[in-house]
């Protein structure tokens, strides 16, 4: 690693550059001035530019002083994490507090005392290497995060366009991973099962869960496909995850409904999940409401199922509770105009979160948000 020395002045140079050697440092370079500093730093000068780690950097220099070169240096995302030590004649307190608040680590007042300047270059050195291990880190985190996040996007399912019915669904997790996830399966030529849910929390610790409870998902499905018997064996599931020893309580709410085009039904069952909307026939618009606790409060769940007929058409919407949180502070109406909404008719060659949130809102937001949209036809 190089240690780059800034000063104008030759004399300084040169007893810095005498001190440097006799300590057996043989990696640095000396220039005169800002500008001469950035050059050496200049990403085109690869791979010299990446093995400084820390600059000795005299405050008052013409053109460019030290502490507007350390301001220009912090605020690039190449050079920020270099460990700036400042030299200065200066007993300007006012001064020498600027230079640190810029980002500079220490300083040393001229004459330079040998012992100060070694100590210094060495702590530095240490932070400059603790740094870089975090950074490493960081970038091994973020790898392992990307790739758990396409993990988690694999198993959400793809849309479906057929000619009697169109499923899609909007997906904007507030990080890389999410509590949200939908789902849907076909039965057999006539119905399919489809879910909605949004896991207590968000992030990491949600997601994990939420992978659990989606292979559990999937085969309680295959085996049980009833609404009553498969949120109650999702609710088996989850509390295994119960710990006593834990103040944790994992659960989640959500959607699970079977249409079946061929008798024009829907039965549903909704865990505690903020209420979705099916427009019927084109005319009359019917919540969803909740009829179960959320899955995982309590081991011996109550839970009631719903049906909802159809003549000619149904349009389901169906959203978590992020989406409310995005529409505005007060639920109630955000309710109110999610239903209004929900009671016009939708394309699915639109995202259906476009329908409920315009562009600014979709972003930024501290909840995860998904919305999915049915739609079936005779």
């Amino acid at each position: 690693m190089t240690i780059l020395v800034v000063d104008d002045n030759q004399v300084n140079l040169f007893v810095i550059e005498k001190i440097l050697k006799s300590d057996g440092y043989e990696k640095f370079v000396s220039v005169q001035s800002a500008k001469e500093m950035f050059d050496y730093l200049d990403p085109s000068n690869a791979p010299k530019c990446y093995d400084v780690n820390v600059i000795l950097l005299d405050v008052m220099m013409p053109e460019m002083d030290g502490i507007e070169a350390c301001r220009i240096l912090k605020q690039n995302p190449q050079w920020k994490d270099i460990q700036v030590i400042f030299v200065t004649a200066l007993e300007d307190k006012s001064k020498l507090s600027e230079a640190l608040d810029v980002g500079g680590i220490d300083y040393i007042t001229k004459p330079i005392n040998r012992i100060e300047l070694l100590a210094r270059i060495r702590v530095g050195k240490r932070l400059k290497s603790e740094l870089d291990w975090h950074t490493n880190q960081e970038k091994i985190i973020q790898s392992e995060l990307d790739l758990a996040a396409r993990v988690q996007q694999s198993l959400l399912s793809p849309p479906v366009h057929e000619p009697d019915i169109s499923i899609t669904a909007s997906y904007l997790p507030s990080s890389n991973l999410a509590g949200d996830l939908y789902y849907w399966d076909k039965l057999d030529e006539d119905r399919y099962a489809v879910m909605l849910l949004d896991m207590m929390g968000h992030g990491v610790s949600a997601s994990l869960v939420c992978m659990y409870i989606s292979s559990v998902l999937r085969e309680a499905i295959k085996k049980l496909t009833d609404p009553k018997r498969v949120i109650s064996e999702l609710n088996r599931y989850m509390n295994l995850l119960q710990n006593e020893k834990e103040n944790i309580l994992y659960y989640f709410t959500g959607v699970y409904f079977i249409i079946d085009t061929k008798q024009k039904t829907v039965e549903y069952v909704n865990a505690g999940h903020p209420k979705g909307y099916a427009l019927v026939d084109g005319e009359k618009t019917v919540p969803i409401t909740s009829t179960s606790y959320a899955v995982g409060f309590v081991e011996d769940i109550k839970i009631e199922k719903a049906v909802i007929p159809y003549n000619s058409s149904i349009q389901i919407v169906l959203f978590t509770d992020g989406v409310l949180e995005a529409m505005g502070p007060c639920d109630l109406e955000s309710e109110k105009e999610l239903c209004k909404i929900a009671s016009s008719h939708w394309s699915t060659d639109i995202s259906p979160i476009d329908y409920l949130l315009k562009g600014e809102l979709q972003h930024n937001q501290p909840d995860d948000m998904c919305v999915l949209l049915l739609r079936a036809n005779s």
